[in-house]
Order: C-alpha cells, then structure tokens, then sequence
C-alpha cells in the first residue's frame, strides 16, 4: 500500500499514510448507507486486468442499488511463498485505478498469507434513502433491459482449459467483466427506478428469478433477445460449462419454465455463472426509450430482454420463451 500513501482526499479524515487500524470518513448528510463486500479467484492470468475485474466486480452491487461508490478497502489473500510480489502490485494498481474511474477513494485493506490468490473489495456507497432500487421493486408492466453480454463463465471456463485462443478470450473476459456498471446506476437514479439486479454467480435466470420472487411477479424472459458473447456460444456448445451454471439451472428448474424446443446452448447461457455482468433494469415502458438512450450514449448495451406480468399461481416465477 505504499505507493498509495501519499493520497489524500477530502472524505478522510485520517491520512492513509499513517498506518492507522481504521479509517474516519466524512459522511454526506441526507444520504443512507450501501455496503456490499465480494472477493474472487482469478478468471484471466493478467493480474492487472485481473485487479480491474474484481474490483469492478465489488463495485457493482452499489451501482445496482442506484449508489455511487464512496469508499473502498482492499481484500487480498495472496500465496507469498509461490508468487512475486511483483504480481501483487499489478492487481492492487488494477483494482485502485478501477476504484479511482468510480469516483471512490480507497481507505485501507487487509491482506492475509493464503495458498490460493484472492482478491476484490469491501465498497461503502451513497444512496438517497428514499429513492433506490432493490429486489422488491418489480411492478407488473415493467420492461428489463440487460447492459451487458452473457458468456464470461464459459469463456473463463475455455481459457482455464486452453481451448481457443488465449490472448483474445482473455481480451473478450476484460472488456466486459472490467467495465463499470456506473451508467447503469445513473439510470436508475435518474429516472427514479425501483428494481434492479446485477448479474453475477447466480446468472441472468438465476437472480431474475430472485427479482420476481422478492417482488411477488412473474418475468417473462425472451430467449432470442439475451445478447450472448458469440465465441462463448461456441465454447457452450463445446459442454465447456463452469461447475456454477449448471447448479445454477438445476436450482432454479423448479421455479423456471423453458419452451420445448429452445436452444439448449442458449438455456446454459442464460444460466452462465458471471463475474462481473451487467445490470438488469426494469424500466417502465413510458421510460424505455429515455433509459435506452442513456445507456446507449455511455457505451453500454440496452437490450430489451423480457417484460414484467402480474403473478399466476398456476404458472412459474420465471418463464423464459
């Protein structure tokens, strides 16, 4: 943490530097707490990159809540007798340049000796108190929009195996799993939405179901209009299926109906394990364009995925078609 002692920010009000036990953060007034922690395993051998995507990752459940990240504190388990210091230091700048692009400032960590390399963030948000998103917050009529692609669980999949070419899987792993979810949460608190999720372990089926359910609606998912990662259709179709996303699946099949003759390789997909996905946004149809428009124009995708129904206790939470 050395090379970041020299930081000083407003918000902190003691110094980085002086190796304290705990870090005094000036508090907005008005606003409420969001605080969410997560840490990783490697999914690309880049350790910068790598520091990026866990960071990212950590971040994301503020953004889902309609937050903005304000602090953050270092988690890292690292194997210090079998790996250089050197690849400490990459993941650490990956995930303090990714904390910087959210705006947050870092305010310590911890680190512990470990036999497997672990990573990722303890993130503090700000969120108006009267006015966020949350599982509980679908209404019937709502349209949900996806950010990003899916795919990043099968594609890690295919590089841990070496299957494809390496360079370019790690490459496709990075520009969507190392991307913020920022414009998404300005979305949410500009036009005022009350639900919204972001798609990680669980995947797309997986924590749309938990949407539904936590609301009390049903989730009609349209299965051709999922935007998929094209080379991890091609790894799926292959079986190179992470362990996560076939318990994901086999979880939620109770909850869950599936048209007869759907892809099964798009049904996997659905249900593929992600680190660090997008958001799903429901959007009230009067907001759809304005909403599309905004994520548009960020650089992020506004894929109308499916539609909001009032719930039929004769018929599943969740019902992709």
């Amino acid at each position: 943490m050395s090379e970041f002692s020299a930081l000083r920010d407003d918000r902190l009000l003691t110094g980085a530097g002086d190796n304290e036990d705990a870090a005094v953060v000036r508090f907005p007034a008005g606003m409420a707490l969001v605080q969410t922690v997560d840490f990783l395993t490697p999914i690309v051998n880049n350790p910068y990159w790598f520091g990026q995507i866990a960071a990212a990752n950590s971040l994301s459940d503020v953004y889902a809540m309609g937050g903005e990240p304000y602090t953050a504190m270092n988690i890292v388990c690292f194997p210090i007798k079998t790996m250089e210091k050197e690849i400490l230091r990459r993941i650490l700048e990956g995930g303090f340049e990714k904390i910087r692009e959210a705006g947050a400032v870092l305010a310590g960590g911890h680190s512990v000796k470990d036999t497997e390399l672990k990573y990722g963030l303890s993130v503090t948000g700000i969120v108006d108190p009267a006015s966020f998103a949350s599982n509980r917050g679908l209404r019937p009529g709502d349209q949900l929009l996806l950010t990003k692609p899916v795919g990043t669980g099968v594609l890690s999949t295919a590089l841990k195996g070496g299957f494809g070419d390496s360079a370019h899987i790690e490459e496709l792993i990075f520009r969507w799993a190392g991307r913020l979810n920022r414009a998404g949460g300005e979305v949410i608190r500009a036009l005022g939405l009350k639900a919204a999720t972001d798609v990680t372990g669980f995947g797309l089926g997986g924590h749309v179901l938990e949407l539904a359910k936590a609301s009390g609606v049903a989730v009609e998912l349209w299965l051709d209009k999922i935007p998929c990662i094209p080379e991890a259709i091609e790894f799926a179709g292959m079986g190179l299926l992470p362990g996560g996303s076939a318990a994901n699946r086999n979880f939620c099949s109770s909850l869950v109906s599936l048209p007869r003759d759907a892809d099964p390789v798009r049904i996997d997909l659905a249900f593929d394990a992600q680190t660090s996905g997008g958001l799903v946004l429901a959007v009230p149809e009067a907001q759809l364009a304005k909403a599309r428009g905004m994520l548009l124009a960020a650089g992020d995708l506004a894929e109308h995925i499916g539609q909001v129904m009032a719930r039929d206790p004769a018929r599943p939470f969740l019902n992709i078609i």
